[in-house]
């Protein structure tokens, strides 16, 4: 199958919903949506991919991914160390050896649902990534981290402990969450609604990005929202409210990445060792 004809297919069955049941899924859509879950988990279809013009949302992929759950009954599911009741299998269910197969390293209880790209070389501690998320290589994802559905991780990104990368299916088109290369994401910072974080940005433990949240350049006084530039160092921060009575939270871009600060939170090579 090719992306056109999947395309259409999803683009028929988004506007005929009635048409499809668990016990009786229309063979086309069937086929589309194995093909889908294939292709995302090859890294070769995303629900966003970088373009000369900056990032495209692919809202067919969306549409795609949601028509799996509406052609899916939940059904109990057991696997190597639990079991669940669901409609999404996971990734591995079934497989001794297919993350060696894959050369990555995943230690238990990570969980990675089907439909979700997990590039090579890339350390998975124990974390959660959703359906249609993708990371790239050479990645660690560390512990009680949770990657949602839709999000694009870059190569070579250090994802700390406890983080929330947000994620999104719907609205169809609805951006999602998107770190660049070689970012680094502080532990227990929670990044949401569709934040862009570019290349080579370096994000405090413990910040907060959202749609409306400030983000302020301390040296030059600018604000902006919904991105952080590239190589930027980004810490909490608070600004006064426009009354003056209650200060609310922002983010501070500090300073930009020099080698003192890249030594510091470069990727532990011993760590990222598959053999």
């Amino acid at each position: 199958m090719q992306t056109a004809e999947a395309r259409k297919v999803f683009d028929y069955y988004w506007n005929h919903q009635d048409d499809i049941a668990p016990d009786a899924v229309p063979v086309d859509l069937d086929k589309a949506l194995s093909w889908l879950i294939r292709e995302l988990e090859n890294g070769t279809v995303r629900v966003a991919s970088p373009t000369s013009d900056g990032w495209m949302t692919h809202g067919w992929v969306q549409s795609g991914i949601l028509l799996l759950f509406r052609s899916r009954r939940s059904q109990s599911m057991t696997g190597t160390l639990q079991c669940w009741y669901d409609k999404i299998q996971l990734q591995s269910a079934g497989e001794p050896d297919y993350w060696s197969r894959r050369h990555c390293r995943v230690a238990p209880p990570a969980t990675v649902r089907e439909g979700a790209h997990i590039g090579p070389r890339t350390v998975l501690m124990p974390c959660y990534v959703n359906i249609g998320a993708y990371i790239g290589e050479d990645c660690l994802i560390d512990t009680w981290s949770t990657i949602g559905s839709g999000a694009q991780i870059g190569n070579r990104v250090h994802v700390s402990g406890g983080v929330g990368i947000g994620g999104v299916l719907e609205p169809i088109q609805s951006a999602p969450v998107i770190i660049e290369d070689d970012c680094f994401i502080g532990a227990r910072s929670e990044i949401a609604e569709g934040i862009t974080v570019h290349q080579g940005a370096v994000l405090a433990m413990g910040l907060y990005l959202g749609a409306s949240t400030r983000i302020v350049d301390r040296q030059s006084g600018t604000v902006s929202y919904g991105h952080v530039p590239e190589n930027a160092v980004v810490v909490p921060g608070t600004c006064p409210g426009r009354d003056g009575t209650f200060a609310l939270n922002c983010a501070v871009i500090v300073k930009r990445v020099d080698a003192k600060t890249r030594r510091r939170i470069g990727l532990n090579a011993i760590l990222r060792d598959l053999e």
